[in-house]
């Protein structure tokens, strides 16, 4: 091993607080072939930034291999706890996972079963995605985990199936909308319900050189509203356009005599569409949020006055993703 002068793996590689430098970072960690590492590789890169955090690092090892390193710890491991996210969950899955959820939800929108049907797989999908993507620092119990799983699921088919219901003698574009809709309220009660315990306990507030000052409700209420708008922003654009284009595309002469292939096609647009916008979602506000101390809750606000003084303007936060 060698000793690491002048060199933090911790350190942003972009800055953090443009949404360019952010933009970098998320296309670099939310990149989809990450999940196809094997596991002994992503350990082996944990263990060489867990080394480099100790100012130590193997002879030979490059800052390109201590860049690589980090970007799978970043992909597959716990901003929070350092703990390994299942496949399934991981922002780099976004890509794989939805594009296929989304492109059936569009394909087959047209009967209440199918809607029924796609709206459950997005939504248990959705559910693992939140979960694994919380604040680590505030435990969920099965319990809590279960009722937020079927509320979500129970809104986002109330939504779903109410409006399909309802634009039956819509116009046909109208009804490719719907799943969209469901997606939007389903992510609005998700979301929250998921990470209930943040809204009730608050979630760890630190100073900028991340000691801790308190849990804070408000810091949780903003953290998870910014995620919310991230995640309809990501889904957005495939779930808006794409309609509009397939609508477009099947009056073709051509498109209607390949009619088995509509689905498969709307599958590698929706991947298309997510490719970019899973990075841009998660780029429109830092991970490492911050929160004036004059919006804190009035007695984490005097508890921080009385231990601290006026040196505390700002307190920082993991908002999750």
């Amino acid at each position: 091993m060698i000793r690491l002068t002048n060199f933090s793996i911790d350190a942003p590689r972009w800055d953090q607080n443009t949404f360019v430098g952010r933009l970098k970072h998320f296309f670099n960690i939310t990149d989809p072939r990450t999940v196809l590492v094997s596991e002994h590789e992503l350990d082996g890169a944990k263990a060489l930034v867990e080394s480099c955090r100790a100012g130590l690092v193997p002879p030979g090892t490059s800052q390109e291999q201590l860049f690589y390193a980090k970007k799978l710890y970043d992909s597959a491991f716990h901003p929070d706890s350092g703990e390994k996210m299942n496949l399934i969950g991981r922002m780099s899955f976004q890509v794989p996972g939805g594009m296929a959820i989304t492109g059936f939800m569009l394909q087959f929108y047209r009967t209440v079963p199918a809607v029924v049907f796609w709206q459950w797989v997005n939504q248990s999908f959705n559910a693992l995605v939140n979960y694994t993507n919380r604040n680590a620092a505030c435990p969920i119990s099965l319990t809590q985990i279960g009722v937020a799983y079927v509320t979500a699921t129970s809104t986002a088919l109330a939504t779903a199936v109410g409006l399909n219901l309802y634009t039956k003698r819509a116009p046909p574009l109208v009804a490719r909308w719907v799943p969209f809709a469901a997606v939007a309220a389903a992510n609005c009660v998700n979301i929250p319900m998921m990470r209930q315990q943040e809204l009730f306990n608050g979630i760890m507030v630190t100073d900028e050189k991340d000691c801790e000052l308190g849990h804070s409700r408000v810091a949780a209420a903003k953290g998870i509203t910014q995620v919310v708008v991230s995640r309809i922003v990501m889904a957005a654009p495939g779930m808006v356009l794409l309609p509009i284009l397939m609508e477009r595309l099947e009056k073709l002469p051509f498109m209607k005599r390949i009619q088995v292939f509509h689905a498969p096609l709307q599958v590698m647009l929706a991947g298309g569409f997510l490719l970019f916008m899973v990075p841009v979602a998660c780029s429109l506000f830092p991970q490492r949020c911050s929160l004036a101390l004059s919006s804190l809750e009035p007695e984490l606000r005097a508890s921080i006055v009385a231990k601290r003084g006026d040196c505390v303007p700002y307190v920082y936060f993991n908002k999750g993703l």
